[in-house]
């Protein structure tokens, strides 16, 4: 026998009989280029969100209909951020309130779902959502509102394993998808408005176990542990109080509540990190690592190798933790960051250098512009909330004008990046805020804000916008502009397509070159979830899940009230373009009336 043979011989044989290769490394770290499977959150674990498959395209796109759809059930109806995982033919997608369900990829048919016990008290900051499960060997893994990371059987639906996170009644909560790494499942914290200390960390993704533990907070020490549970100091996370006042780094927050990347070729974990707590800022002078950052983590390790700071002395909320998707570029491993404060970073994803910044929004007040010497903002001070304890009155300090607001230029949905066009699709907001500060002192699970505010829109015609953005230029290249804030994550195709979704309840495509929007679906409800695309039975799929709610209108001030008659929804759904019907009439002129009606089927 030819020994090469023989992996693809097993596989033959495994496709046979109905059984299937578990998740390895090796298909996770090729999950980008194999669209027969979504492995990870990002479609890869570069967080590129980039599909190479073509059979879809801007010509035959009007074609794209409703294959299923399977509905959440019950009265769990909020918030659907989940982006599914796809293997062996089935999908898992997680729901609001800590769901987990498997469905059959082709059909929609319900395998099994799990629904996790919630205790009475959690408090999730932004809407009880949960943002995708992480594949591997045979597990689905995710985290939940109790801050618990829950292993489940891809086949039954069993428990595995499961591993607190942390105290949710300190104000510890888990909504990110987490991601794979050389074995290793990696999770951050959500919680960074009750005073929580942000980390991440990495476990042993067969068994739950700690590997290791990297807080973001400056001051804080980092953990390594054996096989046996026993933990060993990997060092300080900075240097205590280096950028902290007095006993404020203990609190900090800078919670690493999106999750991360992942790139095989720098071996570093990107995670960004959440707003310093409290917010107001003039209790905390310095620039307080590492709050609004990136930080690069060595997956082996645990050490932080390189940071970037967006926001030093963050005093408008201003969260790094968007997403730091890495690219290819002139021979060096590169990262863009769409950046809650309203501006655009291209990094070295290597040594953290920075390339290039430039605003992605049109109105921004709190800064001129970013000195790509220093890499530190050039602010305006006057837009600085003022000190409550500077003026007459203590209770309240003098309010200013912001923009964008504190929901961001960009917020918790994703962007994706395409290799073919060499440009970032952004889901992009413009909005401002007033805001001041207030007197705040800390306490074991309650608000630890500082703050009072109120969203306002800054245009007639749109808040959200659609851009497709040049990161070597700058330049907005085209946008696709919207009545609504967008809180839809992007799709990119190889066929030359853009897919997003809008509070309105649309999915829509658009050719990536132009921006001209080539087709839209009503879904039913508000779309705040990133679309996929995979490949099964030879034919392309697409997929969204669509459900109102999230931050904005939990947090959104005027511009919750513009919105306010959307109604949520919990839906998975699936398109293709449907195969011609083989009984079809085959002479040229009624083939093509069929071929109309199925074009033009809602």
């Amino acid at each position: 026998m030819n020994l090469k043979l023989l992996p693809a011989l097993i596989a033959l044989g495994l496709a046979a009989t109905g059984a299937h290769a578990v998740v390895t490394d090796q298909m996770i770290e090729n999950d980008a280029k194999t669209p027969g499977d979504i492995l990870s959150w990002g479609l890869g674990t570069q967080g590129q969100r980039y599909s190479p498959l073509k059979q879809v395209t801007p010509a035959n796109v009007a074609k794209l209909a409703p294959v299923w759809a399977f509905s959440f059930g019950g009265e769990k109806q909020r918030g659907q951020e989940s982006q599914p995982v796809i293997h062996n033919g089935k999908m898992f997608v997680t729901g609001s309130y800590s769901r987990l369900f498997a469905l059959d990829a082709a059909t929609g048919k319900k395998l099994w779902k799990y629904e996790h016990r919630l205790p009475e008290g959690i408090m999730p900051c932004c809407d009880v959502v949960n943002r995708g499960a992480a594949l591997y060997d045979n597990l689905v893994i995710f985290a939940t509102l109790d801050a618990q990371l829950v292993a489940l059987n891809q086949d039954t639906g069993d428990v595995v394993w499961k591993e607190k996170i942390d105290d949710y009644a300190a104000g510890y909560s888990a909504t990110a998808a987490p991601i794979i790494a050389n074995g290793l499942i990696l999770t951050g914290v959500s919680g960074g408005e009750f005073g929580v200390v942000g980390r991440v960390e990495a476990r042993d993704a067969k068994t739950g176990r700690m590997v290791w533990m990297r807080p973001t907070v400056e001051g804080h020490m980092g953990y390594s542990f054996d096989k046996d549970g026993n933990k060993k100091e990997i060092g300080i996370s900075g240097t205590t109080n280096k950028s902290w006042p007095g006993d404020l780094w203990k609190t900090g927050g800078a919670a690493t509540w999106l999750g991360g990347t992942y790139n095989a070729k720098t071996g570093l974990a990107y995670f960004g990190t959440g707003n310093p707590a409290p917010w107001n800022s003039h209790l905390r002078k310095g620039d307080n690592l590492f709050s609004c950052s990136t930080v690069a983590i060595d997956v082996k390790t645990g050490q932080i190798v390189w940071h970037y700071q967006g926001t030093p002395n963050d005093g408008w909320d201003f969260d790094g933790v968007n997403e730091f998707v890495t690219y290819d570029e002139g021979g060096k491993v590169l990262g863009g960051k769409a950046d809650r404060n309203g501006f655009f970073y291209v990094i070295d994803a290597k040594n953290g250098h920075l390339e290039n910044a430039f605003p992605f929004v049109k109105k921004i007040t709190w800064a001129t512009g970013i000195d790509l010497k220093t890499g530190r903002p050039n602010f305006v001070p006057e837009n600085r909330p003022g000190d409550p304890t500077a003026g007459a009155d203590a209770k309240k300090g003098v309010s200013v004008f912001s923009a964008p607001s504190f929901l961001g230029g960009k917020n918790q949905m994703p962007m994706a990046y395409s290799p073919d066009t060499k440009l970032f699709y952004v889901p992009a907001n413009e909005w401002g805020m007033e805001i001041w500060n207030e007197p705040i002192t800390y306490k074991k699970g309650a608000a630890y804000l500082g703050a009072g505010f109120t969203i306002k829109t800054v245009n007639d015609d749109y808040i959200g916008a659609l851009r497709a953005i040049d990161p070597k230029t700058g330049k907005i290249v085209w946008e696709v502009k919207n009545n609504a804030p967008l809180w839809s994550g992007v799709l990119t195709t190889g066929g030359n397509l853009v897919f997003w979704g809008t509070p309105e309840g649309f999915l829509k495509a658009a050719d990536a070159k132009t921006g001209k929007v080539v087709w839209e679906f009503q879904t039913g409800s508000g779309v705040v979830a990133p679309p996929i695309s995979w490949e099964q039975s030879g034919e392309q799929f697409i997929s969204v899940v669509s459900g109102w709610g999230g931050a904005v209108p939990l947090w959104g001030g005027d511009v919750a009230s513009k919105v306010n008659y959307l109604e949520q929804g919990g839906m998975v759904w699936v398109f293709k373009i449907p195969k011609v019907v083989a009984s079809a009439p085959t002479d040229a002129k009624t083939a093509k009336a069929v071929e109309v009606k199925v074009a033009k089927a809602p």
